[in-house]
């Protein structure tokens, strides 16, 4: 690789951590946006969420000027009903993550982010048959034993983080299997989700509790940033995951709860007693684990890949040589 080339390649990853540190650092700082949306209910801001989001991904694919995949979509009835699913799971965890922050509850919704990785792996290994090394079981282990101590702590299973846990991974399965971009897969999911949220908001307004419009421009316009405020992390995360290698993407993945916990302490003054940090400081025992075994395997699969061009350079330089030596030796031959 030439000097350019390697600078242009530098310069991308430059680009794409900066977008995902924005990414990440926006899902992480949204706790401080949902509460000025009060004296909304959560429904009544999810309802907005939903309908808005579409309003800002439209805009942005008319930018970008990317249709086809839509086309492409409608004739797939399987496809559709995947994301028909995870429109309605993605619905439940928006959802239940407003009314959590809204409620003083923003602790126990970071811990559902910080338990995710885990419950993904879980589902890997009931629903697809994945095999787990054994750094993966320690990690599911004491990350089960987090959840029992937390239960204990709560004085009831931490249920907010549960549903906010496997919703989210239930989720990324869909959204696999869908195979769209991030930006194309949540248009098509608000899709699904604006006729019942422009439904719910005009049977709202039917019944005189709706908010928008009535307590002001300002918070007419904050309830229409919602969609931004989801639109834009995503564009920023789509633009870190063609640019940042996977496992500085996983990495970076644990900024958001880490930003929600220290806020739920910090700025939302939520209780901490100390049977919730043992049960935290299990949870983050169990993701450090998963973390040095990612880095391990990923090391590890760089040096064989590493080892891998070596040969195929080495095996192409040898035909090089011996038709280099072989005029020679012919001239040789011919004199004698």
């Amino acid at each position: 690789m030439d000097s350019g080339a390697a600078g242009q390649s530098r310069s991308e990853q430059r680009i794409g951590l900066l977008n995902g540190f924005a990414a990440y650092g926006m899902w992480g700082l949204v706790p401080l946006f949902w509460p000025l949306l009060k004296p909304a209910g959560a429904i009544e801001i999810l309802a907005h969420r939903m309908a808005w989001s579409l309003v800002a991904v439209g805009i942005a694919l008319l930018f970008v000027r990317r249709w086809a995949w839509a086309g492409e979509l409608i004739r797939q009835p399987r496809r559709l009903g995947l994301v028909a699913i995870a429109a309605a799971v993605i619905t439940v965890n928006w959802g239940l993550y407003i009314w959590s922050v809204n409620t003083g509850h923003v602790v126990e919704a970071s811990l559902g982010y910080f338990i995710n990785p885990l419950v993904t792996i879980a589902m890997g290994v009931l629903l697809l048959g994945e095999r787990l090394r054994p750094v993966q079981w320690a990690a599911v282990g004491v990350g089960l034993a987090a959840v029992l101590v937390l239960a204990f702590g709560y004085g009831r299973p931490p249920w907010i983080s549960l549903v906010l846990a496997f919703s989210f991974a239930t989720y990324g399965l869909v959204k696999k299997k869908v195979n769209l971009s991030g930006l194309e897969s949540l248009t098509a999911e608000t899709a699904v989700q604006f006729l019942p949220a422009v439904g719910y908001l005009v049977w709202l307004g039917a019944q005189g509790d709706a908010t928008f419009g009535s307590e002001g421009v300002g918070h007419a316009a904050l309830l229409a940033t919602t969609g931004v405020v989801t639109a834009v992390p995503l564009v920023c995360f789509g633009a870190a995951a063609i640019r940042v290698p996977l496992s500085t993407l996983g990495l970076l993945q644990y900024l958001a709860p880490v930003f929600q916990f220290l806020l739920g302490i910090l700025y939302f003054h939520e209780a901490m007693p100390p049977e919730r940090w043992a049960g935290f400081a299990l949870v983050w025992l169990a993701l450090s684990l998963l973390t040095f075994d990612a880095l391990r395997i990923a090391r590890r699969n760089a040096v064989r890949v590493a080892a891998a061009r070596g040969a195929v350079a080495s095996a192409a330089s040898r035909p090089a040589a011996a038709s280099a030596a072989s005029p020679g030796r012919e001239a040789r031959e011919t004199v004698v």
